[in-house]
Order: C-alpha cells, then sequence, then structure tokens
C-alpha cells in the first residue's frame, strides 16, 4: 500500500503545483490587462501628450549637452503647409512600418528584404511575425495622427494596439501588404542580389520623392481597394493649409511615446511581460539585448512617419536611412527617446 500512498500524494503535489501555476499566470494576465488599461487612458489624454512632448523635447537637447529652451504652449500661434506633403504624409505610415518590420525580422532570422516581402505578400508568415508588423503598422500610423489633429488622439480607434479590433488590426495589415507589394516591385532590379545591395536601394527609395508620392498614391488606392470602394483620384489643392504651431511641436516630439506604447503591447501580447516590468528593465538599463534593439526600431519607425508631414525635404537627409545604415549616435537618441518616456510612464502604471 505504501507505493499506492507515495503516488497518491505525488499526483496531489503535482496537481497542488499546477494550480498555483494556473493561478499565478491568471493574475500576471490581469496585472498586465489592468496595466495596458492604464496605458490606454494616457495614449488618450492630450494633457499627457504636452508633458511627454515637453520632456522629450527637454531630452534631446540634454542628450546634446544644451540647454533645453522653453516649451513654447502658445496655442494660437500657426504655420503654413503644404497640402500635398501632408496627404503624402498620411498614406506613407505602412511603408515605414514595413521597411522597418523587415529590418527586425533580418536581424532575428537573416535573409534579404524581398525574401521577406515575398513572405509578407504570400502571406507565409507566422502568427508572431504578422502580429510585429501589425505592430509597426499601429505605432506609424498613431505617430501621424497629432500631426494631423490632436483632436484625432480621443478617436475611438486611438487606443493600446493590444485593444484593436480584428476590423482596426487587418487594416493595419492591409496596409502592410499593399506597401510590401510596392517596395517588392520597386526592388526587382536587386531581387538577387545581397542584403546589402537591396538595403542601398531600399534607402534611394526612401529618400526619393518621386516615388513617396508614387507609394502614397498607391497606399491610397489600396485602401479604397481593400474596403471594396472606387478608387478616387488623387487629387490635393496646391493651396497652403494652415496648422496648429503648438500642435505640431507636441506630434514632433511625441513619436518615442507610440513607440513604446506599441512595443509594451507587442511584449505583452508574446512574451507575456507585464509593462512595468519591462519600463523598469529599460530605466535601470537590464533589458534584453533583442528587447532593446526591438524598441530601438519601433521609435525610429515612428520618428520616421512623421517626417513627410513636417516637410518633404526631410526625408532626403542623411539620417532618413534604414536602421541598417544608421550610425550608433543616431540609434542612441532614439534610445534617449525611449529611455524619457518609459520614466514618465511608469509610476502611472504601478
Amino acid at each position: 500500500m505504501k507505493p499506492l500512498l507515495r503516488l497518491l500524494q505525488l499526483l496531489c503535489l503535482v496537481s497542488i503545483v499546477s494550480c498555483a501555476s494556473t493561478q499565478n499566470k491568471t493574475m500576471e494576465q490581469q496585472k498586465i490587462k489592468a496595466q495596458l488599461s492604464k496605458l490606454n487612458v494616457l495614449l488618450r489624454d492630450s494633457a499627457f501628450a504636452v508633458a511627454v512632448a515637453s520632456g522629450q523635447d527637454a531630452a534631446y537637447y540634454e542628450a546634446q549637452g544644451k540647454v533645453p529652451p522653453a516649451f513654447d504652449t502658445n496655442t494660437t500661434a500657426v504655420i503654413n503647409k503644404n497640402a500635398l506633403d501632408e496627404k503624402i504624409a498620411i498614406n506613407l505610415a505602412g511603408f515605414y512600418a514595413v521597411e522597418c518590420g523587415i529590418g527586425v525580422l533580418i536581424d532575428q532570422k537573416g535573409n534579404t528584404p524581398v525574401y521577406w516581402l515575398q513572405k509578407i505578400i504570400n502571406h507565409q508568415l507566422d502568427s508572431p511575425e504578422v502580429l510585429l508588423l501589425n505592430r509597426f503598422a499601429n505605432a506609424t500610423w498613431k505617430a501621424g495622427q497629432p500631426f494631423r489633429s490632436m483632436d484625432r488622439i480621443t478617436r475611438d480607434n486611438f487606443i493600446v494596439a493590444a485593444s484593436l479590433s480584428n476590423e482596426e488590426t487587418q487594416k493595419d495589415m492591409d496596409q502592410v501588404n499593399a506597401a510590401a507589394k510596392k517596395l517588392a516591385d520597386s526592388l526587382k532590379e536587386v531581387a538577387n542580389a545581397p542584403a546589402a545591395e537591396q538595403f542601398k536601394k531600399i534607402n534611394a527609395l526612401m529618400k526619393s520623392k518621386a516615388f513617396a508620392l508614387d507609394m502614397a498614391m498607391h497606399m491610397e488606392a489600396a485602401y479604397y481597394i481593400d474596403l471594396k470602394k472606387t478608387v478616387p483620384a488623387f487629387t490635393v489643392s496646391t493651396d497652403t493649409i494652415i496648422k496648429n504651431a503648438f500642435e505640431e511641436k507636441v506630434a514632433t516630439n511625441i513619436a518615442g511615446f507610440y513607440a513604446l506604447e506599441c512595443g509594451l503591447t507587442y511584449f505583452a501580447s508574446v512574451k507575456n511581460k507585464l509593462p512595468s516590468t519591462v519600463l523598469q528593465s529599460i530605466i535601470n538599463g537590464t533589458i534584453d539585448k533583442a528587447d532593446k534593439q526591438l524598441l530601438e526600431r519601433f521609435a525610429n519607425a515612428t520618428w520616421k512617419a512623421g517626417q513627410p508631414f513636417r516637410s518633404m525635404d526631410r526625408i532626403t537627409k542623411d539620417n532618413f536611412t534604414p536602421f541598417y545604415f544608421l550610425s550608433k549616435e543616431e540609434i542612441e537618441k532614439d534610445w534617449v527617446q525611449i529611455t524619457t518616456v518609459a520614466k514618465k510612464i511608469l509610476p502611472l502604471l504601478q
């Protein structure tokens, strides 16, 4: 009877351990959900957006050893913008999401840009890969919204990526697919070349205003096609449009927030990592190397998405380039932005 008794004791112990493990996982999921809910409130708070932007602006100057200028909060000042630039910028988010997203996949799993573009086009990605690209698409889309109007950050679909409906998530993936098709077609001449040569071609395309216009037209058409609607002509007024200077200043300095938010929701979904734990590791400098590199990619993607809103001339600058070619100094600028906003968010999630 003793062996049977020991077996029963062992089974009871296993059952207790299993129940405890399940309970711990459930509690951890509840914590993740609660923190994402708090993050969602912050994401839609205009006052918090201003506070983040002010802090990010100061951090940018401090990182260069300069005294930060006062963060001008004059809400009546206006600036003149080019209407065509804005229309192009609105339709380029998916392109920058794909460029940065496939860069991550190459870092993680190797191969070339064309290889991953074809995987996207042929719907051959696994679930974590699809989720990764969706997060990049959502991050770049978010980065453009305050440039259009701060009111847009309070809309129903401006929420943490993990809470998006299937319909909204599919819209992001549709944009990824459309951008991948256009980019792959533009890389045909280097399709069989090494990754370095393909990145050189991507770099040239990214800096081309003509390609930006072609990509924007392609992306807008794809948007209507996916909705099964008639594609309107890509027309825009040549008139100058008047924008709020304060809102543009906030938008310029808040990209790191959207990068971090989408990164946190990705870690929560794929790795079950508690947002506050990730934030603490960022601040302490103990974050996993791969996780740090991914957040740097998100920061670069959201920064890129904002540049054509400021001026199409900015896409021709030396640092507007695939992450593959970025210097350590440029990458560090992005990390400073991530670290600064992490310090701002952490106390509000706990």
